[in-house]
Protein backbone atom coordinates (compact mmCIF):
# COMPACT_ATOMS: atom_id res chain seq x y z
CA UNK A 1 0.00 0.00 0.00
CA UNK A 2 0.93 3.64 -1.15
CA UNK A 3 0.43 6.57 0.97
CA UNK A 4 0.74 10.23 -0.26
CA UNK A 5 0.35 12.67 2.25
CA UNK A 6 0.55 16.86 1.54
CA UNK A 7 0.95 19.75 3.53
CA UNK A 8 1.62 23.31 2.89
CA UNK A 9 -2.01 25.00 2.09
CA UNK A 10 -3.75 27.31 3.49
CA UNK A 11 -5.07 30.92 2.86
CA UNK A 12 -2.74 33.84 1.16
CA UNK A 13 -3.53 37.17 0.08
CA UNK A 14 -3.04 37.96 -3.74
CA UNK A 15 0.67 38.36 -4.53
CA UNK A 16 1.96 36.03 -1.57
CA UNK A 17 3.49 32.60 -1.69
CA UNK A 18 3.30 29.15 -0.47
CA UNK A 19 4.79 26.11 -0.62
CA UNK A 20 3.18 22.61 -0.71
CA UNK A 21 4.89 19.57 0.41
CA UNK A 22 4.03 15.67 -0.72
CA UNK A 23 5.40 12.23 0.95
CA UNK A 24 5.47 8.94 -0.98
CA UNK A 25 5.26 6.16 1.55
CA UNK A 26 4.90 2.43 1.50
CA UNK A 27 6.56 -0.67 -0.70
CA UNK A 28 7.97 1.47 -3.33
CA UNK A 29 10.47 0.16 -5.90
CA UNK A 30 10.63 3.01 -8.00
CA UNK A 31 8.81 6.60 -8.74
CA UNK A 32 8.26 7.16 -12.60
CA UNK A 33 6.75 10.82 -12.06
CA UNK A 34 5.51 12.79 -9.34
CA UNK A 35 3.13 16.19 -9.75
CA UNK A 36 0.35 18.21 -8.56
CA UNK A 37 -3.14 18.90 -9.90
CA UNK A 38 -6.02 21.10 -8.93
CA UNK A 39 -9.50 21.06 -8.71
CA UNK A 40 -12.31 23.88 -8.43
CA UNK A 41 -16.09 22.76 -7.69
CA UNK A 42 -17.71 21.73 -11.02
CA UNK A 43 -14.70 21.51 -13.47
CA UNK A 44 -12.00 18.56 -14.33
CA UNK A 45 -8.99 17.77 -12.01
CA UNK A 46 -6.38 19.51 -14.07
CA UNK A 47 -2.22 19.46 -14.45
CA UNK A 48 -0.67 21.84 -12.66
CA UNK A 49 3.06 20.42 -13.24
CA UNK A 50 4.80 17.33 -12.90
CA UNK A 51 8.40 16.47 -12.64
CA UNK A 52 9.98 13.23 -13.85
CA UNK A 53 12.70 10.67 -11.99
CA UNK A 54 15.68 12.36 -13.94
CA UNK A 55 14.14 15.68 -12.94
CA UNK A 56 12.33 16.66 -16.12
CA UNK A 57 9.46 18.81 -16.00
CA UNK A 58 6.42 20.63 -17.25
CA UNK A 59 3.80 22.87 -15.95
CA UNK A 60 0.41 24.09 -17.32
CA UNK A 61 0.44 27.69 -19.02
CA UNK A 62 -1.46 29.46 -16.48
CA UNK A 63 1.48 28.69 -13.77
CA UNK A 64 4.73 29.15 -15.73
CA UNK A 65 6.71 31.76 -14.56
CA UNK A 66 5.43 31.58 -11.01
CA UNK A 67 5.06 27.83 -9.89
CA UNK A 68 8.28 25.16 -9.09
CA UNK A 69 8.35 21.40 -8.60
CA UNK A 70 10.91 19.98 -7.72
CA UNK A 71 11.54 16.59 -5.79
CA UNK A 72 13.90 14.46 -3.65
CA UNK A 73 13.90 11.20 -4.56
CA UNK A 74 15.92 10.04 -1.44
CA UNK A 75 13.16 10.60 0.20
CA UNK A 76 10.32 10.37 -1.83
CA UNK A 77 8.95 14.06 -1.85
CA UNK A 78 8.00 16.19 -4.28
CA UNK A 79 7.36 20.14 -3.80
CA UNK A 80 5.23 23.04 -5.34
CA UNK A 81 6.84 26.59 -4.47
CA UNK A 82 3.70 28.82 -5.83
CA UNK A 83 4.62 32.40 -6.31
CA UNK A 84 2.58 35.66 -7.20
CA UNK A 85 -0.37 33.87 -6.11
CA UNK A 86 -3.87 34.83 -8.06
CA UNK A 87 -7.24 34.54 -6.63
CA UNK A 88 -7.80 31.84 -10.25
CA UNK A 89 -5.22 29.94 -7.96
CA UNK A 90 -7.72 29.19 -5.47
CA UNK A 91 -8.92 25.63 -5.43
CA UNK A 92 -8.34 21.79 -3.99
CA UNK A 93 -4.49 20.58 -4.95
CA UNK A 94 -3.75 17.23 -5.34
CA UNK A 95 -0.59 15.08 -5.32
CA UNK A 96 0.05 12.68 -7.50
CA UNK A 97 2.62 9.67 -8.08
CA UNK A 98 3.30 7.32 -10.98
CA UNK A 99 5.15 4.87 -9.24
CA UNK A 100 6.00 1.33 -9.28
CA UNK A 101 5.25 -0.53 -5.77
CA UNK A 102 6.86 -4.23 -4.61
CA UNK A 103 5.90 -7.00 -4.89
CA UNK A 104 5.17 -6.80 -8.30
CA UNK A 105 7.09 -4.18 -9.79
CA UNK A 106 3.59 -2.63 -11.73
CA UNK A 107 3.12 0.78 -12.50
CA UNK A 108 0.03 2.34 -10.54
CA UNK A 109 -1.11 5.94 -10.15
CA UNK A 110 -1.77 7.29 -6.96
CA UNK A 111 -3.47 10.13 -4.89
CA UNK A 112 -3.06 12.50 -1.94
CA UNK A 113 -6.31 13.73 -0.14
CA UNK A 114 -5.80 16.98 -1.03
CA UNK A 115 -5.45 20.31 0.65
CA UNK A 116 -7.25 23.43 -0.07
CA UNK A 117 -5.46 26.95 -1.54
CA UNK A 118 -7.30 30.05 -1.24
CA UNK A 119 -6.44 33.03 -2.40
CA UNK A 120 -8.41 36.17 -1.39
CA UNK A 121 -7.79 39.16 0.31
Amino acid sequence: QVQLVESGGGLVQPGGSLRLSCAASGRIFSINTMGWYRQTPGKQRELVAVITSNGGTNYADSVKGRFTISGDNAKNMVYLQMNSLKPEDTAVYYCNAQLRTLPTVRTSTYWGQGTQVTVSS
